[in-house]
């Protein structure tokens, strides 16, 4: 089976466990992607870390960082040149690139499908709008990451085969419990990008009115909202105890949530966004952290029963859950088993690979 990814996701090396595991399915794969991604963070650069078993080759991309409007230079002769059975879109169905290589593949005659998070009924524009029904009409089939985001694509008349699969898994090996835990304070973390929707400011209220004593914060990542958190951390009077890291390699993460008691991912809802996932929570339960997310849209499916699920925006009640692990260590530790096992059982790069092969099979079946 023949099977070409269009994916710019796919520069994050971590990420890339997933191909290998795609591969070693008697798949005959090439990943293309761009050599970089400019997004509210920066600008991520293409990380080669698992590599075996497939191709991973680069295009040049233009209009780098605009989400809608991207595409790459020379992807109709890469098509024509491997003849795919299936053009595997990890692409949004109202974005340029999406077009791009349906109309490609097409061409070719192989078999297409694209990938979506979008978990918000939207209506969007000319000449997206257009792209999007071209799109619905044409593709073969579809990924969604959350059942949420496969709903907004019935309600929009998208009657092909479409399964519910996350995007990436987690590799349980790399992210994974250290047996000894060093002395420190009660360390809370949050990992991903500094923008106002994912609720860091939230994060900081509910760090101020703990009452006990013995506690840090670690954020770490990039983005637009830096200058105003490290703001709110004087005014509120918790510099001393909040660290703030910029985004690090996607290889060297596994290595900072063992040195973390909990992480919190306290997302705000919005008009255009809700959370779509939430990888972190993933990541951190695999590594034997618990975990407290809000209720904003993907959070409490990850989540289910092995963490804590708080209103979102309410910085009381984050503050209680963060106090209720530090008190009960007996809690803690079963949240850190359960949230594992929901990992292994539910959530890594194996599991998502033999999902996404059982849907490419489906789409050359008779």
């Amino acid at each position: 089976m023949r099977v070409l990814m269009l994916s710019k996701a796919c520069i994050v090396g971590i990420y890339q466990r997933k191909l290998e595991e795609i591969a070693r399915r008697n798949v005959d794969l090439l990943t293309l992607v761009p050599p970089s991604w400019r997004d509210e963070r920066g600008e991520m650069v293409l990380e080669r870390a698992y590599t075996s078993g497939y191709r991973l080759e680069v295009l040049p991309l233009h209009l780098n960082g605009n989400f809608h409007l991207h595409y790459y230079g020379g992807l109709g002769e890469q098509i024509r040149r491997f003849c795919p059975q299936i053009v595997h879109i990890d692409e949004e169905p109202y974005n340029a690139a999406t077009w791009q290589a349906l109309y490609h593949a097409r061409r070719m005659g192989a078999k297409t499908l694209f990938f979506s998070w979008q978990n918000i009924h939207r209506r969007y524009p000319f000449p997206f709008n257009v792209g999007e029904r071209w799109v619905l009409d044409h593709v073969d089939g579809a990924i969604a990451g959350t059942e949420s985001a496969a709903q907004v694509w019935r309600d929009k008349g998208f009657i092909r085969p479409m399964t519910v699969i996350p995007q990436f898994g987690t590799d349980p090996d790399l992210f994974r419990p250290t047996a000894n835990r060093p002395e420190r304070p009660f360390t809370i973390g949050y990992v991903g990008r500094l923008v106002e929707e994912k609720g860091i400011s939230v994060l900081l209220e509910a760090a101020a009115h703990l009452k006990f004593a013995d506690w840090r914060l670690n954020i770490l990542g990039s983005g637009p909202l830096l200058a105003d958190l490290q703001a709110q951390t004087a005014r509120l009077g918790i510099s001393e105890k909040t660290i703030f890291q910029p985004q690090i390699p996607s290889t060297q993460i596994p290595a900072h949530y063992p040195m973390l008691d909990v992480l919190a991912l306290p997302s705000l809802t919005r008009a255009n966004w809700k959370e779509q996932f939430g990888r972190t929570l993933v990541e951190a339960m695999a590594s034997g952290v618990p975990v407290i997310g809000s209720d904003s849209g993907a959070i409490p499916d990850v989540i289910g029963d092995v963490g804590t699920i708080v209103p979102e925006g309410d910085a009381a009640a984050l503050a209680a859950a963060i106090t209720r692990l530090y008190d009960d260590q007996d809690l803690a530790d079963g949240f850190r088993l359960a949230g594992r096992q929901r990992v292994i059982d539910h959530f890594t790069h194996a599991q998502v690979a033999a999902a996404t092969v059982d849907v490419y099979r489906a789409l050359l079946a008779p």
